[in-house]
């Protein structure tokens, strides 16, 4: 059986919870920065694209090596076996990247990589003319401190995207780090869990899907979905493993609030495209004024940051309205997502923890306020 070498890419910041999530699928893997590598057949290409929630793309590696020259960057390239991933009318357009490295022009090295994978494939299939109409292969070479790395996407459209969020509003959350701030909690499927700054419904269909296990990527197509070395067996035994691993007889309490209505709807639209109404209520409401008799539940909230002029007294009196309304949950866990750097002392008191994540280019922290843990009774 084949084993590649894969990478899983990450935002920063959630490279640690991508790793957790390949270890879980069953792979040893190692840490880097906004990567997690591990080796696998192509049935593990298949489960990555499927169950990974927080990574943004499966990569396979097809060759890393030192490169300050454009002729070494030829040359190595052209070594290496492209047509045991790349069939003759594959369609391989080639992006790249540079980072600190003495070849800096990315137009230059992607047109010397271009160049060297179609003499490599020229050597294997004695052909002179490729006519690129078949699969999709999208080659990147990555260069970092004269170090390059060759790899082939294996997933298409990045993973946040999972074929649900039919609408979004101004500022939506991905899908990839709304699952982060899910996996990144005290919740298990047994507590009630409520996000009172829902938007377009985001954190609460993860939320649903975690809860339920199932796979983030059951309701969307991978590139290498058309890859012929792969196939349609391997695929639909992944996909079937999947259908099989979902609880979905496993009972939750979601609830998302927003105050504008007409974002409560988006939310439940996008809920229905995943195939969640039943799973989670959306309502209209003022994230202060929530209240609850159920114990022992989770917040994760994304509120306003106050980023825009004259915004920064309204968001800071939020903050002090829900730190006063939360700090009555005493059973509760809370967790909110902000780029305010007093949040702390507008809510009211330190976090437990707290964690510098990244929502787009936007340095956020992730503030952690853990509750008591259930009773024994309640968790089991």
């Amino acid at each position: 059986m084949t084993s590649f070498s894969l990478i899983a890419t990450a935002a920063m910041g959630l490279e640690s919870v991508v790793a957790e999530e390949v270890r879980r699928l069953g792979y040893e893997c190692q840490v880097e920065n906004g990567k997690v590598t591990f080796e696998g057949d192509a049935l593990a290409i298949c489960r990555a694209n499927l169950w990974l929630r927080t990574a943004d793309r499966v990569k396979l590696k097809v060759g890393e090596f030192r490169a300050t020259t454009f002729e070494e960057l030829f040359e190595q390239t052209k070594a290496l076996p492209w047509a045991d991933y790349l069939p003759k009318d594959a369609e391989f357009p080639v992006i790249g990247k540079s980072v600190k490295s003495t070849l800096f022009s990315v137009s230059d090295c992607q047109a010397i990589v271009k160049k060297a994978v179609v003499e490599s494939l020229k050597a294997r299939y004695h052909l002179s003319w490729f006519p690129e109409t078949g699969p999709l292969y999208r080659i990147e070479v990555a260069l970092h401190k004269d170090i390059a790395t060759l790899t082939i996407d294996t997933s298409g459209a990045g993973l946040h995207k999972r074929g649900y969020r039919a609408r979004q509003g101004e500022a939506p959350l991905r899908e990839t780090l709304a699952a982060a701030l899910v996996l990144l909690t005290n919740w298990t499927p047994e507590r009630p869990f409520v996000d009172p700054f829902c938007g377009s419904g985001t954190i609460a269909i993860e939320a649903a899907l975690i809860g339920q296990n199932i796979a983030p990527g059951f309701n969307r197509d991978f590139v290498s979905e058309q890859w012929p070395w792969i196939g349609e067996s391997v695929w639909e035994e992944a996909r079937q493993e999947a259908e099989q691993m979902a609880r979905y007889d496993q009972p939750l309490d979601i609830c998302g609030i927003d105050l504008d209505p007409h974002m409560v709807e988006i939310a439940k639209m996008n809920a229905a495209e995943a195939g969640l109404s039943d799973l989670i209520s959306f309502r209209e409401g003022r994230a202060e004024q929530f209240r609850t008799d159920a114990q022992y539940g989770v917040i994760v909230g994304n509120p306003p940051y106050g980023e825009r002029l004259g915004e920064q007294r309204e968001v800071e009196a939020l903050y002090r309205a829900i730190g006063r309304a939360f700090a009555a949950l005493d059973t509760w866990s809370v967790y909110i997502l902000t780029a305010h750097r007093g949040f702390e002392t507008h809510y009211g008191r330190p976090a437990t923890k707290r964690r510098k994540l990244f929502n787009g280019f936007i340095e956020t922290h992730y503030y952690q306020y853990w509750g008591p843990r259930p009773p024994r009774e309640a968790r089991s």
